[in-house]
């Protein structure tokens, strides 16, 4: 058999990393390791398929028995179809005003998910009881849209985490007022590493009733998954992922990878080591003396505050972005990829530039 001729070549330095964001980092070797081994012969379409089959077994062992996953092409789509699928035509959602959903999603709630967003200014990225209730009112004016969903973000976009007992409450809050519970956790595997509990402790046994659950930013090509943990909250998903242009034809190729994930430990693993390297950053940014960390670094992102031009030098050498470039606002992510040295070459950077900037 011949072998088969391939023109690919490589059009960027494999050494280059950056901190940017953990969707920068390439697939996960055994990630890759699993897409070839799915790449063999026929198996059933939409979903139908063993990859698919068994994924379910395996989500069931992190979130309970009556859990079932949906996997999905990205981030946005579990986002937007996990709201539609516990609100009402007339349904609203209530977020933080930092949240995912409200400034990163382009509009999708809105424009293809038909959703309202009622955003809370938060401190820390974090919604709690009280600043749930600024919108939480107004069921029977049908001037307003009917607050239906309280979503939040594990980790948040502002790198901070939710204990378990604060989830619960949120739960607690929001289903004593007839709403239901969404947690995007594209960075679900972070917070679990840093906190150092199982996944289940702070969304079914705490009562989310519906999740988004991340794979790419943790070395997965592409995909991630909406989870259903409430049953009876959840209506017409199958429909609604169809609807959606989410329902994928070769579907173990997704469902594959969130297997590779999670069957075992390397969605740990990959998380783990992503905050480790945040914290060895945030220790050698703590010791520049003119440059600030603005949140807790709890997870694998570090915000900090430094002069403009001293940021806009250091991202010729590094890519990152500005996270509020009028106030000097940058954030450093890391990835399962991101390694010691990668961090110690960017603090020495940012010395460097630091040392040359004159106020």
């Amino acid at each position: 058999m011949n072998r088969p001729r391939t023109d690919a070549r490589r059009h960027h330095d494999p050494q280059v990393r950056g901190f940017a964001s953990d969707n920068y980092a390439g697939a996960h070797p055994e990630v890759m390791a699993a897409l070839a081994l799915a790449n063999v012969g026929h198996q059933a379409a939409y979903g139908e398929d063993a990859y698919t089959e068994n994924l379910q077994a395996i989500i069931r062992g992190h979130f309970g028995a009556s859990a079932e996953a949906f996997p999905v092409f990205n981030g946005t789509a579990a986002n937007v179809v996990s709201l539609q699928a516990v609100t009402d035509r007339w349904g609203a959602v209530i977020c933080a005003e930092s949240a995912h959903i409200n400034v990163d999603e382009g509009g999708a709630p809105e424009r293809m998910g038909g959703l309202k967003l009622l955003t809370v200014p938060t401190p820390d990225g974090k919604l709690t009881p009280e600043l749930i209730d600024r919108q939480a009112w107004g069921w029977e004016d049908e001037h307003r849209a009917m607050p239906q969903v309280v979503s939040i973000t594990q980790s948040t976009e502002l790198g901070t985490l939710y204990t378990p007992d604060e989830i619960r409450a949120i739960c607690e809050h929001a289903h004593a007022r007839g709403m239901r519970v969404h947690l995007d956790g594209s960075r679900i595997s972070n917070a679990a590493a840093s906190l150092n509990v199982p996944m289940r402790m702070f969304t079914n046994a705490v009562g989310v009733d519906i999740l988004s659950l991340g794979g790419t930013k943790n070395g997965a090509l592409l995909g991630e998954a909406v989870v259903v943990l409430n049953q009876d909250a959840v209506r017409h998903m199958k429909h609604l992922r169809k609807l959606s242009m989410q329902l994928a034809s070769k579907m173990r190729f997704v469902s594959v990878q969130l297997e590779a994930l999670f069957a075992k430990d390397l969605w740990l693993r990959n998380a783990r080591h992503a905050n480790e390297m945040a914290q060895r950053l945030a220790e050698g940014v703590r010791a520049v003396h003119g440059v600030e960390i603005l949140y807790p670094v709890q997870a694998n992102a570090v915000f900090a505050r430094l002069p403009h031009e001293v940021t806009e030098r250091l991202q010729k050498r590094f890519r990152f972005y500005f996270w509020d470039e009028a106030a000097g606002d940058v954030r450093w992510v890391c990835a399962f990829d991101t390694t010691e040295d990668d961090v110690d070459r960017f603090v020495a950077a940012l010395k460097e530039e630091m040392a040359r900037y004159t106020p």
